[in-house]
């Protein structure tokens, strides 16, 4: 028998409207309900096949019981690996997109603390002329817990700089364009010799806490480290420990155990921390429409899903 339309759900709490104005496939095929609150969710979860979606409420999702597809907006897919999806459903996200966003960051963030890009602006407002000599990335060393296709894109932005790039994955094998490769088992190593650490490991049961105070004990002095993956992959009580008592030089961190991060929290005021809101690897209508309507075809034409996630590792 001919299958009837597929019921999709784009769920997003700020931008449905957006992400649904850019879904293409013939209306005969599917029938698009958008979502922006809980309450317009549950209307139409219980028939949904395909959710494309960003932050869905974890506890709806056993109700969902024809669910066979999640398409993720964002870059984090932990969420959805602890929560209680029904069984031999698939979870793709969002290959190709965040890399180049999160090198930005990353470089960016690098080059405000060499060029002293802070002091500069304080001599500005107080009008004086206060020349100084920057420091220089060339023939630092930058490190990348977590040298996938985000590290990947991290490295070739540090090697335009003339940065020697070291990286730490699970099978310590070669990568592309990162001149040293260490395996999770000689992480302290890898620590010791980078001047910059750039965290971008998915959040699993394995790398949960995997940056405590062994290993930033063994961070030089000098360094910083810089959080763009999830916040519990760094011990956060160690790091405030180590902040405040100069174990590294400073922290840019854009994730967190709890976010928004509360206003008493210490970070905030710490003179040698960046704190920004979860900005790094952003999420555009633009740049995911285009990979969700791929895998919508895929999808209706029974064809496997491009960006599959394994569950058991977590990425």
């Amino acid at each position: 028998m001919p299958r009837g339309p597929v019921s999709v759900l784009l769920y997003h709490p700020d931008a449905a409207a957006d992400y649904a104005r850019l879904v293409r496939a013939p209306r005969d095929r599917i029938r698009l309900h958008v979502a922006s609150t809980r309450e317009e969710a549950e209307l139409h979860l219980a028939e949904a096949e395909v959710l494309y979606t960003w932050g869905f409420p974890g506890e709806l999702l056993p109700r969902a019981k024809r669910l066979r597809w999640v398409q993720i907006m964002g870059a984090g897919v932990d969420r959805f690996l602890t929560a209680p999806l029904p069984p031999g459903v698939k979870l793709t996200r969002a290959p190709g997109v965040f890399g180049p966003w999160m090198a930005q960051y990353a470089l960016g963030w690098l080059l405000w603390v060499t060029q002293r890009m802070e002091a500069v602006r304080q001599a500005q407002q107080a009008r004086r002329w206060a020349p100084f000599n920057a420091d220089r990335l060339h023939g630092r060393t930058l490190g990348i817990l977590g040298a996938g296709s985000i590290g990947r894109a991290i490295a070739r932005a540090a090697r335009a700089f003339g940065m020697r790039v070291t990286g730490v994955t699970r099978s310590g094998r070669r990568v592309a364009g990162v001149d040293r490769v260490y395996g999770r088992g000689a992480l302290r190593a890898f620590l010791r010799e980078a001047d910059w650490v750039v965290v971008v490991l998915p959040l699993t049961p394995e790398t949960r806490g995997i940056i405590g105070e062994p290993e930033l004990r063994a961070m030089k002095p000098s360094a910083w480290l810089v959080n763009i993956g999830r916040g519990a992959l760094v011990e956060e009580a160690a790091l405030i420990r180590a902040l405040q008592e100069r174990w590294i030089a400073g922290a840019i961190l854009d994730v967190f155990p709890k976010e928004p991060l509360p206003p008493e929290h210490p970070l905030w005021a710490l003179p040698n921390v960046v704190v920004t809101p979860h900005i790094a690897g952003p999420s555009t209508p633009e740049e995911i429409a285009p990979i969700f309507n791929a895998n919508l075809r895929r999808y209706l034409a029974d064809r496997r899903l491009l960006g599959l996630v394994d569950r058991r590792r977590g990425y």
